[in-house]
């Protein structure tokens, strides 16, 4: 059956609530309310009385994605808590969640087995798919453990935190719903360390969670043009924003946007990869650089703006200002719709190329061939063509080169008087 919602308004609620706590059904313990034991009243109400808490971070990510596909308002569900249309679309949202576990056949079974928490309006503050279950399910009664009406939003959100830190409730989170209960109790005035000890985790785990959270919006926002739609980023993908933050830091501006850019493309494409996607950390992190100028070189994108147009890309030695990274175009190529096939598979195949290099596969070969890409880039390079201007940068650029050159003949002579060339 689908359960039709049926709001009551909020002083009938509340006056029918006060009139059952006259006579209740008992009293329960309840531990997680203001850090103390509570002894709460728990009443049996009319199934249709309570309603949803919409401030509900287990259905976060589901409430954005409702938002983000029908282009509603972000204050949607937060604003429409009294509205009937806005509780039967949560009731979906629950509904859908209760049918993925065995909330569904445990109440048909035994029946409710432990009361729901409500305030003294009615709203539902822990037991909201227990509720929907029940409501699907042709329940005609709930019990409930009601909260003293001068419970305040903070403290309620106290509650489900203190909860979610129990592991028997942990697992029912998607990671961004965690993040969010995390960024609501930051924005509540609690440190870090306070919001720690509050959820039994270390400090450094929660500072991540913001961090992945931040990451994930910034891929929502700025590369696949779809902000607030996280179901796209819930299931698989936790790992990798929660690696993100370690991944590009310490990098410059550019270098961090070109290695976002490359985990992006390769979770969006993360079946054409021969393994699992955390295989290729390396790359994404301290391989970046590598990986981003063997894709240059393969899709032929120049990523330096050291010399003018008709040099035949310069030769890839950093001077600072006068031999500045840009990976826009590259960045361009594995975005676009037209290029980005192309691009990607381009990329896996580098990426593998910087991983091996690093891992010493394929070792003796990878210097020649650097060597020989190195000689390919100066044989291609016409001076009757650059400006006047260039000059002196490009002899400053061949010193430089001709240094290098001496270095690396010495390492190899040296090499070869080893034994057996180690």
């Amino acid at each position: 059956m689908t359960y039709s919602v049926k709001i009551l308004p909020r002083a009938d609620r509340e006056a029918m609530i006060k009139k059952h706590l006259a006579s209740p059904q008992g009293e329960e313990d309840f531990y997680d309310f203001r850090s103390q034991k509570t002894k709460l009243k728990v009443i049996r109400v009319d199934i249709n009385l309570p309603v949803y808490r919409m401030e509900n971070f287990r259905t976060y990510t589901d409430q954005q994605e409702h938002i983000a596909k029908e282009k509603l308002d972000a204050d949607y569900f937060l604003k429409g808590q009294e509205l009937q249309t806005v509780q039967q679309q949560q009731h979906e949202i629950l509904k859908r969640l209760s049918a993925k576990g065995p909330i569904i056949d445990v109440l048909e079974k035994d029946g409710q087995r432990e009361p729901i928490l409500i305030s003294s309006t009615g709203v539902v503050i822990n037991g909201n798919r227990r509720l929907a279950a029940l409501r699907e399910l042709g329940t005609e009664y709930v019990d409930c453990m009601v909260l003293p009406a001068d419970a305040t939003a903070d403290e309620i959100v106290d509650i489900e935190a203190n909860l979610q830190a129990k592991p028997e409730t942990k697992l029912d989170y998607d990671w961004i719903g965690d993040a969010q209960l995390i960024n609501r109790l930051i924005h509540m005035g609690r440190s870090t360390k306070d919001v720690a000890d509050r959820l039994n985790r270390g400090e450094n785990d929660i500072k991540n969670a913001l961090q992945a959270l931040a990451e994930a919006d910034i891929y929502l926002r700025d590369w696949a043009a779809a902000p607030g739609e996280y179901s796209r980023v819930r299931d698989d993908a936790g790992q990798l924003f929660k690696d993100l933050p370690k991944l590009v830091a310490g990098k410059d501006q550019a270098l961090q946007q070109g290695s976002r850019a490359i985990a992006w493309s390769l979770f969006e494409n993360r079946d054409k990869l021969p393994g699992r996607i955390y295989a290729f950390n390396p790359a994404i992190g301290k391989l970046a650089a590598d990986v981003l100028e063997r894709l240059s070189e393969e899709l032929d994108v120049p990523i330096t703006a050291g010399f003018e147009e008709g040099n035949g890309g310069g030769f890839a030695i950093d001077f600072g200002e006068e031999n500045e990274v840009n990976y826009t175009a590259l960045i361009d190529r594995l975005q676009a719709d037209a290029t980005k096939d192309e691009a990607v598979d381009t990329l896996v195949e580098a990426c593998q190329a910087a991983i091996d290099a690093q891992a010493g596969k394929n070792s003796t070969k990878a210097a020649l061939k650097a060597i020989t890409q190195a000689h390919s880039k100066l044989a291609s390079v016409d001076v009757s063509t650059a400006a006047p201007n260039t000059r002196p940068g490009m002899l400053k650029q061949l010193e430089s080169i001709s240094a290098l050159v001496t270095k690396l003949k010495d390492k190899i002579n040296d090499s070869a008087k080893k034994p057996n060339g180690a």
